[in-house]
């Protein structure tokens, strides 16, 4: 049994709650519980006068729920990195926000190279492989084409890569930093334009966050509007992918088809918001826009015909020969690597992890309707382009059986005052995976901390791993197969 306070997603708990364990307690809970089968999905730092508490919130998907516990390190502790790889992003980050130095830890390198911790020379030191045959290649930050920052070095071996190191936070735009101190319009802007392509999933993490602490009860048409938005950025970019998968080996009819479809299916959240990527729709109660029985009815009509749109064209891949021996075998995590460094979201089910926020920590309309999980077991682009066909279709679905029943009422509630000294995590399966927000308050109930994990921030790691003895030219291949946020990860 994981030591730490109890709680539902969404819902909230006062600080005092939250067990304070002794460091050695807290690594041993950390480890105990990813023993049993639980995932971290927050690790974070927060500043306090008595020092840096440090907070761990742990989901399992065998009881549906959430744990947090914490601990306040002297400056130091043993790093948990050697035993649980999927924490080593979160110690780098509180090594390089907090100053906690984690000893043993394999590669205590910055984050996001932030001010007042870590050596502008620390920052620019790169993994390298020894060796008369081994050279290195270099690619970034900046690239040939409309593409954010990132720095890619790889260590090869003729042209087989031996290991790859990616290098981000040249999007860190300190948004966690501002949030505490934004006024509501402000923090909201900041919050849907953390990762522009995942609005919707970032809004509801965050709202939930504020509704649990305020403890509003969301008005059943909204949490309906809401499902449907979410299904519907996931369809838009999981189309999306399938084509820029298709460009990426020269395969032109899926690709220019998938592009104009995506299109289309962004066409749909502007008929419910007036915004393509759903921006206003998502506000702390409820819905700051409601659409009603006419923009139902319109993605009612229009949803199928853009879902037979997409089979003609993505039926071209799968009846391709060539098109499935390029994705085949291709950039390959297998299970228990997915696991040991906790992969999430389609990635991770291509990899044969069943792990899904809308099945494990069901919350909104997900408590009352079940989505089926989507997994493959190959572990290749081939899986994770498979997997997110088979999303495409089933979100298809939701979509329109939701719309078909849609409650009606109001849409939204009016949010009391947040709870003071207390904390909420909400968990939402982002189209990338599973986006984490946690929310702590102070005691006159003000923000004090936003803690915001999104899927790419588990998952480049992922990509890293999916290049080791691959081709170098598989590289854009792979990357697109994860097709990961650079500013998700950076904030």
């Amino acid at each position: 049994m994981i030591p730490g306070v109890v709680m539902t997603n969404g819902g909230s708990v006062g600080l005092g709650q939250v067990p304070l364990l002794p460091v050695m307690e807290f690594r041993k809970a950390v480890l105990e519980g990813v023993e049993e089968g639980a995932r971290v999905s927050s690790l974070f730092g927060c500043p306090l006068a008595e020092g840096t508490k440090i907070y761990a919130v742990l989901s399992s998907a065998a009881t549906g729920q959430l744990f947090a516990f914490s601990t306040i390190p002297e400056g130091e502790m043993e790093s948990l990195t050697p035993l649980c790889p999927q924490v080593h992003l979160f110690e780098r980050e509180i090594a390089e926000e907090q100053g906690i130095r984690f000893i043993g830890h394999p590669w205590p390198k910055p984050v996001r190279r932030a001010a007042g911790h870590g050596s502008a020379e620390r920052a620019a030191e790169f993994f390298r492989i020894e060796g008369e045959e081994i050279h290195e290649v270099a690619v970034g930050p900046v690239h040939a084409g409309i593409i954010e920052p990132g720095h890619f070095r790889f260590q090869c071996h003729g042209e087989t890569v031996q290991h790859l190191e990616i290098s981000l936070g040249y999007q860190h735009r300190g948004i966690e930093q501002r949030l505490p101190a934004s006024g509501d319009a402000l923090r909201m802007h900041l919050i849907e334009t953390l990762s522009g392509d995942s609005t919707i999933g970032h809004a509801t993490a965050f709202c939930s966050a504020l509704e649990g602490l305020s403890t509003a009860d969301v008005p059943a048409r909204a949490q309906v509007m809401r499902g449907v938005a979410l299904e519907l950025e996931r369809l838009a970019n999981h189309v999306g992918d399938l084509g820029a998968l298709s460009g990426d080996i020269g395969f032109l009819p899926t690709m220019s088809y998938c592009g104009r479809i995506r299109g289309d299916i962004l066409n749909l959240t502007a008929v419910l918001c007036g915004n393509r990527f759903g921006r206003g729709l998502v506000r702390p109660g409820g819905l700051g826009i409601d659409a009603g029985r006419t923009e139902a009815d319109t993605i009612t009509a229009r949803l199928p015909v853009i879902l037979r749109d997409a089979e003609s064209a993505v039926s071209l891949l799968w009846d391709n020969p060539s098109v499935l021996s390029r994705f085949e075998g291709t950039g390959t995590v297998d299970r228990r690597t997915a696991m040991e460094i906790g992969l999430v979201g389609p990635a991770a089910r291509a990899s044969g992890v069943e792990t899904d926020a809308r099945h494990d920590l069901p919350s909104g309309i997900y408590r009352m309707v079940h989505i089926p999980m989507s997994v493959w077991d190959s572990g290749d682009v081939l899986g994770r382009a498979l997997v997110r066909w088979m999303e495409i279709q089933r979100s298809a679905a939701f979509v329109l059986e939701q719309l078909a029943s849609l409650p009606g009422g109001e849409a939204a509630v009016t949010t009391g005052p947040l709870c003071a000294d207390a904390m909420s995590v909400s968990v939402v399966e982002g189209w990338r995976g599973a986006i984490c927000h946690a929310v702590l308050t102070d005691g006159q109930g003000r923000l004090r901390q936003a803690r915001v994990t999104d899927p790419s921030f588990h998952n480049w790691f992922g990509l890293a791993c999916a290049m080791r003895n691959q081709q170098i030219s598989d590289f854009p291949l792979c990357n697109k197969s994860f097709n990961l946020s650079y500013c998700g990860h950076d904030l």
